[in-house]
């Protein structure tokens, strides 16, 4: 049965405030005097008391203030009532909500300076689209950008090109949203970008071309409606540079335990790690890393600014799976790291080319991939599935054993198709048991000060998880993740009127951290928000 403050509301947004005034007054019953509210009335007021907020709404008010619904103290003090101040507490006092359900009872009864105003989540992220939007333009002499041919969506914020595993997931959204041709001229420009430089750089600047990121080149293929045979050809040939531009090291890692992407395990077998092919300070946090490296001493400082870059490499800058003492980015060793996330992605590269390939009559090629995502899915079992702790774990080279650290990258495996019945069942468990927050899926159980640590939740991450627990039959849980993070967003969205980066999804406010203060805009954050109401559209007004 729905609680009357709801029907109250229900009433309020189609009959008008007098009907539902009327409503709630007659079920309102007798305030117990500890929770009632203390009035003094004035002397010589003829009319009503003149209280203030704190004395009228009593335990409603302290329930508010004290719990930080809103960020701003004065946010409450300043609201109006949409009915009978009395009829209101008598509905708090009978059901008593809290945390997200306190805001929704309050929004549903006062109106609140900034926050009833405000227009439905997807609309807003339709709208936002053509301000992420940029023109292919000539690049002016000296300037670190690098040219491309064919509009693009920039994430927001301080991030005004093109990034390359953000871009998957704004395009979730956009294939959504009606902007399709967006979604293909985006393929076109990193089918560009590796046939002119043979990788996706990590964003279109000349600093990011010693790198690239989480290479999800091959899953955003999937979304492309193009279905002419020429340009399924380039792209196919695309793919496969790309997976050699990762693979490269396989020709110079014998007798070393790694070179370049390329890690050669205990049984030889390979895998891949993240790199980047200059140690120098990077351009865009240049004196970031020399303070970093200098901490760092004795360690060689090239090493340092290697492992920093790999880290930007990973997407995940930065984060405790890097790090040797989770507390001191100085101990950052990303080179030594084998990542689940990323090895699962090769594996879905080379399903890709495989199915590619067989599709376009090519079957040594088909057949020559499909042995590759073989032997790595043995590799992954192998060394990167640890049964006794149900998770999928990083591998520590230079320790020769799995990390501590567990993360939401432990679920990557079960988005891409990779895990086992057995494997999906063990990570959901965890999942819940351990990385399963109030506002969403943790990023990590550690908190650090660094980013992509607890207690921040990411985008991305969110859609990875609620997917892959999806596809392996967990869709309770991808749901409760989807309601959480959904409640997150909308959440500092009321507050603030953004869309954000990444949030803190422990206490449902922006994000923290890092090298830089919250961007919004934000592209993979719009993205994956569209995608999740597009799946659950009973999470676009359920609270």
């Amino acid at each position: 049965m729905k609680s009357t403050w709801l029907i109250a509301a229900l009433l309020f947004t189609s009959g008008g405030p007098a009907l539902a005034q009327s409503a709630a007054s007659r079920s309102a019953a007798p305030i117990p005097a500890e929770d009632r509210p203390r009035v003094d009335t004035l002397p010589g007021s003829p009319v009503e008391p003149k209280d203030s907020p704190a004395l009228r709404y009593g335990a409603l008010f302290e329930a508010v203030q004290s719990g930080r619904v809103f960020a701003d103290g004065k946010t409450f003090a300043d609201a109006v009532p949409r009915r009978d101040p009395d009829a209101i507490m008598a509905d708090y006092l009978a059901h008593r909500p809290s945390g997200e359900a306190l805001k929704t009872f309050v929004l549903a009864n006062f109106t609140v300076r900034g926050q009833n105003d405000r227009g439905g989540l997807r609309d807003h992220i339709r709208k936002l689209w053509p301000q992420l939007v940029r023109q292919p333009e000539a690049v002016p002499a000296g300037s670190s950008a690098l040219a491309l041919t064919a509009p693009y969506v920039v994430p927001g914020g301080r991030f005004q090109e093109i990034y390359y595993w953000d871009s998957y997931f704004t395009m979730l959204g956009l294939r959504l949203d009606g902007q399709q041709p967006l979604v293909e001229s985006m393929l076109e420009n990193f089918t560009g970008l590796i046939e002119r430089v043979g990788h996706i750089p990590n964003g279109t600047r000349t600093y990011y071309l010693g790198r690239s990121q989480p290479p999800y080149y091959a899953l955003m293929l999937d979304l492309s409606q193009n279905t002419d045979p020429i340009v399924a050809a380039r792209r196919l040939a695309a793919l496969r540079a790309e997976h050699e531009y990762w693979m490269k090291g396989a020709g110079c890692v014998k007798g070393k335990a790694a070179c370049l992407r390329v890690v050669k395990m205990p049984d030889g077998s390979l895998l891949n790690r993240y790199y980047d092919d200059r140690d120098t300070p990077r351009d865009e946090s240049w004196a970031e890393d020399v303070a970093t490296a200098a901490e760092a001493a004795p360690r060689l400082a090239a090493d340092v600014y290697r492992d920093l870059r790999a880290g930007a490499e990973s997407g995940w800058d930065f984060s405790s799976r890097w790090l040797a003492k989770p507390g001191s980015l100085a101990t950052i060793h990303t080179t030594d790291i084998v990542p689940i996330d990323l090895n699962s992605l090769m594996w879905a590269m080379e399903r890709g080319i495989s199915e590619r390939c067989a599709k376009a009559g090519d079957e040594p090629c088909a057949r020559q991939f499909d042995a590759l995502s073989v032997k790595r899915k043995k590799a992954i079992d192998r060394y990167l599935w640890q049964p006794g702790q149900s998770r999928f774990a990083d591998w520590d080279m230079a320790a020769r054993r799995p990390t501590a650290v567990t993360s939401a990258a432990t679920l990557q495996p079960l988005f891409v198709g990779l895990a086992s019945p057995a494997q999906a069942r063990a990570v959901a468990a965890t999942t819940q048991r351990v990385l399963l927050a109030e506002g969403g899926l943790r990023t990590t159980v550690l908190s650090t000060g660094q980013q992509w640590d607890e207690p921040n939740g990411w985008a991305p991450l969110q859609w990875v998880a609620i997917e892959g627990l999806s596809k392996t039959g967990h869709d309770d849980l991808a749901r409760d993740i989807a309601r959480r993070w959904i409640g997150t967003v909308r959440s500092a969205y009321g507050e603030t009127g953004k869309m954000l980066e990444k949030y803190n999804i422990e206490t449902r406010t922006p994000g923290g951290g890092g090298e830089y203060p919250v961007q919004d805009g934000f592209g993979w954050t719009n993205g994956v928000a569209s995608a999740i109401l597009d799946k659950y559209p009973e999470l676009a007004t359920e609270n």
